[in-house]
């Protein structure tokens, strides 16, 4: 097993979450549109989720699966350090999207009433 192998599932959020940086540079929707509540929105998703997890890992429900392409860092028991990173992607994946479609349909609505 090669020695990066523990670092492909990190590496794959991380490069993931470029992409996010970069359209939400590109399109000003969500960090760059307005930091102070997009910090405030982020946080707050991120915590909800990791509650979430707390409880679902406290209720067994959750846990940790064996795999050779996760770092092994644990935050809590069965609460791996890539479930941060992921839960950070998703919330930002969510807002961008929402801002998104949200400037795509006040557009489509700006068209329409043009016509």
């Amino acid at each position: 097993m090669s020695a990066l192998m523990p670092f492909a599932y990190m590496s794959c959020l991380l490069f993931s979450m470029f992409g996010m940086l970069m359209l939400d540079w590109r399109h000003r929707l969500f960090w760059f549109a307005d930091w102070r509540r997009a910090a405030i929105v982020h946080a707050a998703g991120v915590a909800t989720f990791l509650v979430w997890d707390v409880f679902g890992i406290g209720l067994g429900v959750f846990f940790r699966g064996e795999t050779p392409f996760m770092t092994g860092v644990l935050l809590a028991p069965e609460l791996p350090v890539e479930e941060l990173l992921f839960l950070t992607f998703l919330c930002w994946l969510t807002m961008n999207v929402y801002a998104g479609a949200r400037r795509i349909l006040q557009w489509r609505e700006r068209v329409g009433s043009d016509a």
